[in-house]
């Protein structure tokens, strides 16, 4: 069944977008990244333009973050004050993506760049964490035991101005978080991102992290980051698809309580060695939509895609057109609503399962 988007004015099929965005949001609360490495890739395989692809799956990111993310507060594996000095780098790395976004979109190149960032990226850190996930997994086999330190050193940890972030147990420089959730927003916003997927690796052999609280805060970096990624593409180009969200949030935001149940039964290993997997693969199809599919661009006339909106879809079009701000805020508190209340809702369930098992014994 395809539906006609009103913003991006492509053709969609929605019911596939939905199952899609519940997959992505399973492995999103099972690796605490934000999806967006896969779900982007995806929106742009079935048509949507990547220039709209970018904003409507960061609005979906900020659905999903909010979502895992107080699941975190309520569990408490979630630290804070790292989670703040990321998001202090992922705020100005962001304007600064944006930036950079709307030059590549001006001078009409925003497409092929967002195709060779996720090929390269992708590639070059699914590499190296398969590396090492595998080298994890074959000591563990052979039962080798490697005494090491909590985790390795570079120079980024030798920077000034200290700090003691007691939640992860760790003392090491205010630049270490600020220049990696620099670099983290900056691609969030060019590449229609939490940034997680980097974030996550970073937080393991840079930061060095204990394994229970990178889902956690990194979801709740993502917040902010994805929040900014929002609203500057709301207001500076109108391109965020209301329809295309709401169906993107409502099946990531379930798939995503799913993913972080079974998250507690994967170890670390596992953990890094599927993620990296994951990232090759999404690397390898991006490439091969970018230099070798065919591709075929149906064009549709002004006032041909008029008649194919609904109503509801006309009502989206206007509002989007004369009341951008209104729109930008009405995306944002649509995800936060949403969010915050799948994770409640799953709290209330899990307390009241809880409360049945005592009554039984």
């Amino acid at each position: 069944m395809e539906y006609f988007l009103p913003i991006a004015e492509v053709y969609v099929n929605l019911p596939l977008i939905f199952i899609l965005s519940l997959v992505v949001g399973i492995l999103s609360g099972l690796f605490g990244v934000g999806g967006g490495f896969l779900m982007t890739p995806f929106l742009i395989f079935l048509g949507v333009p990547p220039a709209y692809a970018v904003p409507n799956e960061a609005n979906n990111i900020l659905g999903t973050s909010i979502s895992g993310s107080t699941t975190h507060y309520l569990k408490g594996t979630l630290d804070y004050k790292m989670g703040l000095m990321i998001v202090v780098g992922g705020v100005a790395g962001t304007i600064l993506g944006i930036i950079t976004f709307s030059y590549f979109k001006d001078i009409g190149k925003i497409n092929i760049v967002i195709s060779l960032s996720y090929m390269y990226i992708l590639a070059i850190i699914g590499t190296i964490m398969l590396v090492q996930g595998v080298s994890e997994i074959d000591r563990a086999r052979k039962k080798v035991v490697i005494r090491k330190k909590l985790h390795s050193h570079y120079w980024i940890h030798g920077l000034p101005f200290r700090m003691r972030f007691k939640k992860s147990k760790l003392y090491e420089s205010a630049f270490t978080p600020i220049i990696i959730g620099l670099v983290v927003g900056f691609i969030a916003a060019i590449m229609g991102v939490g940034g997680a997927f980097i974030l996550v690796p970073a937080m393991i052999y840079i930061i060095g992290m204990p394994t229970k609280l990178i889902p956690g805060t990194s979801l709740f970096v993502t917040i902010f980051v994805s929040a900014i990624v929002t609203v500057l593409h709301a207001f500076n180009y109108g391109s965020i698809d209301l329809m295309l969200v709401m169906i993107l949030i409502l099946g990531s935001i379930l798939g995503v309580q799913i993913g972080q149940k079974l998250g507690e039964k994967v170890d670390s290993s596992e953990f890094k060695t599927i993620l990296a997997v994951l990232l090759l693969l999404v690397g390898i199809a991006i490439a091969y939509d970018a230099f070798f599919a065919e591709k075929s661009v149906k064009v549709i006339s002004e006032s041909n895609g008029s008649k194919l909106l609904s109503p509801f879809a006309k009502f989206i079009k206007n509002i989007s057109i004369n009341a951008p701000i209104l729109y930008g805020i009405f995306s944002i508190s649509l995800a936060l609503i949403l969010g915050v209340g799948a994770a409640i809702v799953r709290k209330v369930i899990s307390d009241l399962r809880k409360n049945i098992q005592v009554i039984k014994k």
